[in-house]
């Protein structure tokens, strides 16, 4: 006696959509943003407007990809990225920013995020096109970007311009540049975690990336322009 063989089905299960968590303080933005992206097939995991508890969500629902915004009312998107470096390694990060493009790559660098896009895009093709990149593990930066901008930001972390920096948070701003994680700073420093992600914040604020402002202060804009 033969047993009937069990029917196949008759179509392939479909893929699971890509997870999103999207962090931007404006309530609109990040409903607009909900909308598109789900348009597009993907799947939201989560959103908010703070950094704090985005870096308090994200752990916990594993997205696929965090899209977050530069700058928040609490802090900004690199150090949301830094922090998920540690809670949720498996979360890739896209830094959507409103700085011209030789100050967006130096922040997705900071981050170590796998990328950033503009927010002056020209249409939301480029937007979707971009998390879909960065969600399927590619990196936006063009070859030898990320390694050339890490070089000059580490060749920063000893210029004489930053004097406002101290000497603990040049150390900071050279391993950020190296692409440490502020746990293996603090190994490095031998210093508390929580010592470390105060430092980086005071980095980034110094630089001009934590002001709520359009453009990096004066000095350090022009400054910037002698190392890209």
């Amino acid at each position: 006696m033969h047993t009937p063989a069990a029917p196949r089905d008759e179509f392939p299960p479909r893929a699971r959509p890509v997870r999103i968590f999207i962090l931007n303080d404006h309530e609109p933005v990040r409903r607009g943003l909900r909308d598109l992206l789900e348009n597009e097939g993907f799947a939201i995991a989560g959103d908010s407007g703070s950094a704090a508890e985005a870096s308090r969500l994200i752990p916990i629902l594993k997205p696929d990809l965090a899209v977050l915004d530069d700058r928040l009312p609490d802090g900004t998107g690199i150090e949301v990225c830094r922090n998920l470096r540690a809670t949720a390694p498996g979360v890739k990060c896209l830094i959507l920013t409103s700085w011209d493009e030789q100050h967006a790559v130096r922040a997705a660098v900071l981050a170590d995020a796998c990328g950033y896009v503009l927010k002056q895009v020209r249409d939301n093709s480029e937007l979707v096109n971009g998390i879909r990149a960065a969600a399927a593990g590619s990196s936006l930066f063009a070859a030898g970007v990320r390694e050339r901008v890490a070089e000059s930001l580490y060749a920063a972390s000893s210029a004489s311009w930053l004097d406002s920096l101290s000497g603990r948070e040049r150390n900071v701003l050279a391993f950020m540049a190296r692409g440490l994680t502020n746990r293996q700073i603090a190994q490095e420093l031998l210093l508390p975690d929580e010592a470390v992600v105060a430092c980086v914040s005071s980095v980034l604020q110094k630089l001009g990336f934590r002001r709520r402002r359009q453009l990096i202060p004066v000095p350090i804009q022009l400054a910037w322009e002698l190392l890209h």
